[in-house]
């Protein structure tokens, strides 16, 4: 009995991190969600994912936060100079019909004055809401993982 208990279990899992791992809301929804795993002395961390947006009206992210961190801020990393440099920006917009990657190098979420570290160690979760200007806010489970995952999209912004 123990082991059908366990093998079952086991075949569920997978389907739970796919649960945690995307979030709907009309016609946006955020997949991939995940960020690297902290060293102990690290200050901040980038959270990352996909939103996809199947409506014909674009929208607007206009924030962002997590109970893990005292602020959360929308960045963009661009080329200036021959130099590439993080920036914040206020927010970023969503295109109707088209899809928006959060990778690094692109679009990013960063989480300043961190305040549960058990939550950023591999294979540990934590709650990120995006609030957006039309369609509302939106919850999603982010996964820690030690590298970026292999299927992680291009970013595209």
């Amino acid at each position: 009995m123990l082991k059908k208990i366990l093998l079952l279990a086991a075949l569920l899992l997978p389907v739970c991190l796919v649960e945690a791992h995307e979030s709907e809301n009309g016609q946006l929804s955020i997949a991939h969600a995940w960020s690297m795993e902290l060293p102990p002395n690290a200050p901040t961390v980038a959270a990352y994912f996909v939103i996809r947006n199947t409506g014909t009206q674009a929208d607007r992210l206009i924030s962002v936060d997590s109970p893990i961190a005292g602020a959360a801020q929308l960045h963009e990393h661009v080329n200036q100079d021959g130099l590439m440099k993080m920036q914040q920006v206020e927010t970023v917009d969503v295109p109707a019909a088209g899809t928006l990657t959060f990778a690094p190098m692109a679009y990013h979420v960063m989480l300043l004055d961190l305040k549960d570290r058990s939550k950023l160690t591999t294979g540990q979760t934590f709650p990120l809401t995006l609030h957006f200007e039309k369609a509302g806010d939106l919850s999603v489970q982010v996964i820690v993982q030690k590298q970026a995952p292999d299927d992680a999209p291009p970013h595209n912004h």
